[in-house]
């Protein structure tokens, strides 16, 4: 949507990595130390044929929803880096010219929104939308938006019908009986199986390293030595990931709102956590909710606001609001308070008018829509086919039985319905890599930018603790605090440190400290910030 789109050319492919020697290692199907992933030879072969292929940057399909002067194109990638030459997809790519003059130019800031399953297509308009900080990089670098291999236009994966996966309304018993239990079960094998009859050989292909090598391609495509990335959420773990591959080929690297990449966490421990981050962060917003009872009515306290959700959901367990939200949808709509607190004003206006009999509220934002089934079936069939690929997950029902119901004593908000999510991996058909050990040694890489929030529910904070042991010389800028989920584009001071580090490389030392942004006025009045990454790693 910027007014004003600079003519920049595509990079000559003489930018790009040379062609691999004859006779280099292999690329194993999992991780792999560095030095080795770096010099394999389907890594090279892709990244020096994406070279001289360069990008045909045209204007964007009018599938994407991208006005100009965003631009669009693809990029070749194997789907198998241990086969270059099999079989091959494309994914999509979308561009904003840097705005600023040439000589300020820095080359391409790429990104990824998080997921597994975001599509970060939209990117070039943060700019615009967004503005600030991204309106000011956008003078120096290009904005770049991709969708991962699976996701959106990018050979999508899915799983099951969408008309299917996205019906409502649903329910969500607070406490599941064995019978509901065996039934999720029943329905987990069904989608694993369907996963594995409609992807065949190439479900197994769809996990993390082989995002960061597709993103090396990338890299190779746009002419870039060196990689400019930033990545929220699980968009952190690609970059993790990647630094640990390919640590020569960073340039700037900003990891936003910070997976922990510890092996035992990836996923399965993960997601347990995800349960108590999103327990602390729903008791913010019902405190929130409760400290504005003159303009909500929802109660004074925080537990007389949890009374209120929970007649709610009874109630739309008897008879679903607008006869599609149940009490799977009434949760799930409701996560977004753990996401961002720019959500907060509208749920609990929507709680407030549906308790007065209003439902219309609470339907518009909790509703299925139906436009939107195909990408949601398709974002969950790739959140599932990475998860349940990364790593080795318990295959006994028992095990996930004892501890989800150990974490929904504690954490009873989310604790259910994200094990039903997760459930397939326990019936996945194709074989578990091994996570890859994210870990530089002193010098390996120029300094990184980790961004986090110390109150963040899907990302808790201590993956950033972890990731900046794990990744030597690494800078940790946190928001005290607060839990936004993707802090960059909100918070001034946070917004500068991350400016001044993809500008001038600068970093604060080993960590600096923020002070959280403003809690949300309840007339829901507060400036635009960048859209949260992409929620289904809870959903």
């Amino acid at each position: 949507m910027l007014a004003l789109t600079l003519a920049v050319a595509v990079p000559s492919a003489a930018a790009a990595l040379p062609a691999p020697p004859p006779g280099a290692p292999g690329v194993p199907g999992g991780g792999a130390p560095a030095d080795e992933a770096d010099r394999s030879p389907g890594v090279l072969a892709a990244a020096h044929e994406a070279a001289a292929e360069g990008i045909d940057w045209r204007r964007c399909p009018a599938a994407e929803r991208l006005p100009s002067p965003v631009e669009c194109g693809t990029v070749r990638v194997p789907v198998d880096y241990a086969r270059p030459r099999g079989e091959r997809i494309r994914l999509t790519v979308s561009r904003m010219p840097a705005t600023g003059p040439a000589r300020a130019r820095q080359g391409a800031l790429v990104y990824n929104p998080g997921g597994p399953g975001g599509n970060g297509m939209s990117f070039p308009l943060y700019g615009k939308q967004v503005g600030g900080v991204y309106k000011r990089l956008n003078a120096a670098y290009d904005l770049i938006g991709y969708a991962p291999r699976g996701v959106g236009r990018s050979a999508p994966l899915s799983c099951q019908d969408p008309k299917e996966f996205w019906r409502g309304p649903n329910p969500s018993p607070v406490h599941p009986s064995e019978a509901f239990k065996q039934r999720k079960r029943e329905r987990a094998r069904s989608y694993a199986e369907g996963c594995a009859r409609a992807q065949g050989d190439r479900l197994r292909h769809y996990t993390t390293p082989n995002n960061a090598r597709d993103l090396d391609v990338l890299r190779a495509a746009l002419g870039e030595r060196r990689l400019n990335f930033l990545g929220v959420s699980y968009g952190t773990y690609i970059g993790s990931v990647y630094a640990t591959l390919f640590p020569g080929h960073v340039r700037r690297l900003v990891l936003d709102s910070v997976v922990d990449p510890s092996p035992h966490n990836i996923w399965y421990r993960a997601n347990l956590d995800q349960n108590l981050g999103f327990e602390r962060r729903w008791n913010d917003w019902k405190k929130w909710t409760a400290k504005h009872d003159d303009v909500y009515g929802l109660g004074r306290t925080a537990r007389q606001v949890q009374s209120r959700f929970d007649a709610a959901r009874a109630s739309v367990a008897r008879s679903p609001a607008g006869g599609t939200v149940g009490p799977k949808e009434l949760l799930n709509a409701f996560l977004d308070t753990g996401y961002s607190d720019t959500a907060w004003p509208r749920h609990a206006e929507a709680l407030a008018r549906f308790g007065k009999g209003d439902e219309r509220p609470l339907v518009k934002l909790a509703a299925p829509d139906p436009s939107k089934a195909v990408s949601e079936e398709n974002g969950n069939a790739v959140y599932n086919a990475v998860e349940c690929g990364d790593a080795p997950w318990p295959r006994d029902w028992p095990t996930w039985d004892r501890d989800n119901t150990a974490s929904a004593a504690v954490a009873p908000f989310e604790t259910w319905d994200n094990a039903w999510m997760n459930l397939p991996c326990a019936y996945w058909k194709t074989p578990s890599s091994r996570p890859l050990e994210v870990r530089t040694t002193p010098g390996q890489l120029p300094p990184v930018l980790l961004v986090a929030a110390t109150r963040d529910g899907a990302t808790p904070y201590s993956g950033a603790l972890e990731t900046r042991r794990r990744l030597a010389g690494s800078s940790l800028v946190t928001e005290r605090g607060a839990g936004q989920h993707g802090v960059t584009g909100g918070n001034r001071c946070v917004d500068a440190h991350v400016e001044r580090y993809l500008l001038t490389g600068k970093v604060p030392g080993d960590r600096a400290d923020c002070a959280p942004r403003p809690e949300p006025r309840p007339d829901g009045a507060r400036a635009r910030t960048v859209p949260t990454s992409n929620s289904r790693a809870a959903r």
